[in-house]
């Protein structure tokens, strides 16, 4: 197997993580409050720590509403403890199992913890893409140990891997600077 081979079958791959990420980033609205800003929140329930996206759904209301739709009705009140503890500065509606967050004009904490959540999807990608390069380098290296490519042709075959590597990142860097300058405006 030559290194331009374990390459091109990794490149979609990083095409594949990087779409995921483009998603990741819409779901963060600056203008329109996103459901990202709650559906990680770490609910105590029974005895368990639960993602608030596991014990029910959240979903936009309107541009400033968030409707949290609860599996069970007894999980309210450490949801909106948890809630609570992130002091997003929700104002909070209960009706039976359903809880409405409304939100005020973007605040400075409220950007700050949305550029937070940005940092956060941002460096999973990076992980992601380097779980990627990690697998493509010791596939190449493999490859050479077992004499079928030569060992300049494996280090050509690093700075093709490294240079795809830049590349995703200026890309990722640049859509992590357009949501940034779109949440602080």
């Amino acid at each position: 197997m030559s290194c331009q081979k374990v390459i091109e079958k990794i490149k979609p791959e990083f095409q594949k993580a990087q779409e995921y990420f483009k998603e990741q980033l819409l779901q963060i609205k600056a203008g329109r409050i996103g459901i990202s800003l709650i559906e990680d929140i770490k609910v105590s329930c029974f005895g368990q720590e639960l993602l608030l996206k596991q014990i029910g759904i959240a979903s936009n209301y309107s541009t400033k509403e968030i409707l949290v739709q609860l599996w069970d009705k007894s999980y309210v009140e450490s949801v909106i403890q948890a809630i609570e503890r992130k002091k997003l500065g929700f104002g909070v509606r209960i009706e039976n199992s359903s809880i409405f967050l409304s939100f005020p004009l973007l605040t400075e904490d409220t950007k700050r913890d949305l550029i937070k959540i940005l940092n956060e999807k941002k460096e999973n990608i990076f992980q992601t893409i380097r779980h990627i390069r990690d697998k493509a380098w010791g596939e190449i290296q493999d490859a050479c140990r077992k004499g079928e490519i030569r060992e300049d042709d494996k280090f050509r075959g690093k700075d093709k891997l490294e240079d795809l590597i830049k590349e995703h990142h200026e890309k990722i860097e640049k859509a992590v600077e357009i949501k940034r300058k779109e949440i602080e405006s």
